[in-house]
């Protein structure tokens, strides 16, 4: 066998405690282990857990299996559809490689950052926004997730209901509920949320914050129309209430997307938007490097949640994300991905028109790494996705993406998470086993 399995072995025998490895002597076997200690007594922490108190409106939960089905990784032989991030032969392996080595060789890698991020990298950032934004308006983050985190945190105090697209995120939806917020739901359709029903959501709420994608929207892949931008900023505006714009995957644009419109964030001079974006969904799960732009006093309360919570973002990964962005391996890699997207996309929905056709798919997007089909109505979700478990593909099903009834069933089919083309056909025939098990 190679030197890399004989090295994989040994790591995972001492993770496991059963082998001892000593540098400059070799691997050995761990002493046996000691019999564990009795196990305590944790049923007191049922009654701690809930004691919020009576001045909480909301009761404080943590949620994380509408994440967990994107983030867990299937059973060995099982495709996986329900992926959030770049399959392996997608991800800049190589080009984050050399930029981590390069970055750990800098003057002063290893020394403490400054609490907002190093200035290059948000000026970089900066760029990427566009309109008037200035690296001293950014915050470098520990990926999109804390990002959000820290945005509603900041926002709307416990107890407050906070607006949100539906379908929307379900991670979004597990930050709201866990710090005790009441997400409302605000429909989108496919040119992105409705003026009127956001105008009337905020009368009858009162939020103080409007949580939304308008670019490749998770899940239903709409982008918001260009004469409803200004429309959702005005009701805002006018609500005195916050934007809080999660471009999470710009960078994951389809070859034939086009021009691309600008961040929300690009046309607001008055503050009206907190804006979130990242390099993870373009890189790798654990390049969790993102960041926070916000304009004004809610800048300060911002940093100052950050700094509390997680002090910076550890400094080689803020250096290695600086060489990365600006080595020519860079935008290789983004034109490798947009045409690979492309053509999984195309692979996918023509598998489904052959395979699948009772799944309807109005919207067909240009950007972003997943479908959103409806399923027939009456569809048992929670069988369809236990059903193609058994055959062997993993689904998201759509119940985790509203945060009230949701109006159809539906599913999530990522195609960015596989290993291409050919893996994506399979995987659509062995969802028509499953749907014709669950479906008759």
């Amino acid at each position: 066998m190679s030197p890399v399995t004989v090295s994989r072995a040994l790591a995972q025998l001492a993770a496991e405690g059963l082998v001892v490895t000593r540098p400059g002597a070799g691997a050995f076997r761990a002493q046996a282990r000691t019999a564990p200690a009795p196990a305590g007594d944790t049923s007191w922490q049922e009654v701690a857990l809930s004691a919020d108190g009576a001045a909480d409106l909301v009761p404080r939960s943590v949620d994380a299996s509408g994440v967990l089905v994107s983030l867990a990784a299937p059973p060995p032989g099982v495709i996986e559809f329900n992926g959030g991030y770049l399959h392996p032969s997608l991800q800049p392996e190589r080009a984050m490689a050399a930029a981590l080595s390069r970055a750990g060789r800098r003057p002063g890698a290893w020394g403490r950052p400054p609490m907002e991020g190093l200035p290059e990298l948000r000026e970089w950032f900066a760029r990427g926004i566009g309109g008037s934004f200035t690296a001293a308006e950014v915050l470098v983050t520990a990926g999109g997730q804390s990002a959000l985190t820290t945005a509603l945190r900041a926002l709307a105090p416990s107890g407050a209901p906070v607006l949100v697209e539906s379908p929307t995120y379900p991670g979004m939806l597990a930050i709201a509920r866990a710090a005790g917020l009441r997400p409302v739901p605000v429909p989108v359709d496919a040119d992105g949320v409705k003026p009127a029903l956001l105008a009337d959501a905020f009368r009858a709420t009162g939020a103080p914050a409007f949580v939304c994608q308008p670019l490749f929207q998770n899940p239903t892949g709409a982008v918001l129309a260009p004469e409803r931008r200004a429309e959702v900023l005005r009701i805002a505006r006018e609500a005195g209430a916050f934007v809080v714009e999660d471009d999470f995957v710009r960078r994951l644009v389809h070859e034939d997307a086009g021009p691309l419109p600008r961040p929300l964030a690009a046309d607001d001079p008055d503050g009206v938007v907190v804006h979130v974006c990242s390099l993870t969904k373009a890189t790798s799960p654990s390049f969790r490097v993102s960041a926070l732009a916000a304009r004004g006093p809610v800048l300060e309360r911002l940093r100052a949640i950050q700094v509390v919570d997680t002090f910076f973002v550890p400094r080689p990964l803020q250096e290695a994300a600086l060489e990365l962005v600006g080595s020519p391996a860079w935008p290789r890699h983004l034109r490798a991905v947009a045409a690979e997207l492309k053509t999984r996309r195309d692979a996918m929905t023509g598998a489904l028109a052959l395979h699948l056709p009772e799944l309807a798919l109005p919207h067909i997007p240009s950007g972003g790494y997943h479908l959103w089909p409806r399923l027939p109505d009456g569809t048992d979700e929670s069988a369809l996705t236990s059903a193609a478990l058994r055959a062997g593909v993993a689904l998201t099903p759509g119940r985790p993406y509203f945060s009230a009834e949701p109006p159809a069933a539906h599913v999530r089919l990522s195609f960015a998470a596989v290993a291409g083309t050919g893996e994506i056909a399979e995987g659509v025939r062995r969802l028509r086993r499953a749907c014709d098990e669950v479906l008759g």
